[in-house]
């Protein structure tokens, strides 16, 4: 293949997205992260996308304390952690992050999506397996394609395959076996059955490890994520989360787990040994991020019943929703192009959303992800929801029909955060 003929298929690409109604536009904001954005060509929005659960991505405290650390340290560390990119600040937010969360030890990362793509490799080798929930996050796929562990799916949420994989991975094998689901899966507001699934693991003798990126700061007491949530801390092995959605919004990933875990992954996490340390403001932020989250029933309390208060208004508008217990709320469209006009109409309403289609969700199973933050009002909510009945009014929308199912999907892509 020429160069030239290389290019043209990129275009030829790109075309059938924009001729699919796949494409992916992205709205300039000219404010801060919260209940209410300003955009760059829109004006001021009702905020439903974004993953602010408890509102600290422009919380004043967070703020202070990230600028203090940036006075103290500088914009940045130049380095990786084990060649001169280690502060005390990094030392002691890896602290709070294993105290919060009930673990020995804890190790950060530019992002959750490193943090997945560190832990496979350097723990597992291919005497062991990994057996993975079909619809667990991109990260977590990419992860476990960089292990030569065996590879084992199951069907989300589906604990009778479940231990049909366990048995397969048991008896094709007598090496570790480790058991990989999300927290929550963001494309679908459901929690996953961790309880059961450490039943399963106690059984086959197998380690647990959870991406809780949708739980951590929002679920369970004090929001210490599903492990609390199911009573279940210390049969988790690993849980790997962010610093990028409810604790302050902004970026990193860790790993938090044993003290050996934690240990071979500084030695030979390749995303840790080859990534800058995080900056001094984004280890000051999410400290006081975690300080606030875990002393913060009053806004986890006010993020449920905007939780519930939606859900409960748009399915009696007609609306089809999926998930459950989750301040993740996905209105089900089935058509990319449907859901695309719905969002644009909901923009001239002054709600911004964001429709998802393929690849991030399988074809034909379109939606709208609203996400409900503290930072959202009651009136916010009755607009949004007024907004959203006037949009598919104004669009033919059959609002009972509009989805072809709004069952949790059966597989997929790996879905976006």
């Amino acid at each position: 293949m020429h160069r030239t003929d290389f290019y043209e298929r990129l275009e030829g690409t790109l075309e059938g997205i924009r001729d699919d109604g796949l494409w992916k536009h992205e709205h300039e904001l000219t404010s801060p992260q919260s209940g209410e954005i300003s955009l760059a060509d829109a004006g001021t929005h009702i905020n439903l996308c974004a993953n602010n659960y408890l509102g600290l991505a422009d919380d004043p405290s967070v703020i202070a304390a990230a600028k203090d650390a940036m006075d103290r340290l500088g914009h940045g560390m130049a380095s990786v952690r084990f060649i001169c990119g280690t502060t005390e600040d990094h030392r002691l937010l890896e602290n709070d992050i294993a105290d919060y969360l009930g673990t020995d030890a804890a190790i950060t990362f530019a992002a959750c999506f490193d943090a997945n793509a560190a832990v496979f490799e350097p723990l597992l080798g291919a005497d062991d397996a990994i057996v993975s929930d079909s619809l667990n996050h991109a990260s977590i796929i990419d992860g476990v394609r960089l292990s030569k562990a065996r590879r084992y799916r199951f069907a989300t949420r589906d604990m009778t395959d479940l231990r049909t994989q366990l048995e397969v991975a048991r008896a094709e094998g007598d090496g570790a076996i480790l058991i990989v689901t999300d927290g929550v899966f963001s494309m679908d507001g459901y929690l996953a059955d961790l309880g059961a699934i450490c039943e399963l693991a106690d059984e086959f003798d197998a380690l647990v490890m959870v991406d809780d990126c949708h739980a951590t700061g929002l679920i369970g007491p004090g929001g210490r994520g599903t492990p609390t949530h199911f009573d279940v801390v210390d049969r988790v092995d690993i849980v790997t989360s962010t610093l990028g959605k409810a604790l302050g919004g902004a970026m990193g990933g860790f790993v938090a787990a044993r003290q050996p875990i934690v240990d071979l992954l500084r030695q030979r996490g390749r995303p840790y040994l080859f990534s800058n340390a995080l900056s001094p403001a984004h280890v000051g932020g999410a400290r006081e991020a975690i300080r606030i989250a875990s002393a913060s029933d009053d806004r986890r309390d006010r993020l449920m019943r905007h939780a519930e208060r939606f859900r409960s208004a748009m399915t009696a508008a007609g609306f089809e929703l999926t998930g459950a217990g989750h301040p993740i709320v996905p209105v089900m469209f089935g058509d990319a192009t449907v859901a695309v006009s719905m969002a644009e109409r909901l923009l001239e309403f002054g709600v911004y959303v964001t429709p998802f289609s393929f690849p991030v969700v399988p074809h034909g199973q379109a939606r709208i992800r609203t996400q409900m933050s503290a930072a959202l009002t009651d009136e916010h909510l009755d607009t949004a929801i007024s907004a959203f009945m006037q949009a598919a009014d104004d669009l033919g929308i059959d609002r009972a029909n509009a989805a072809s199912s709004a069952e949790p999907t059966k597989s997929g892509n790996g879905g976006a955060r």
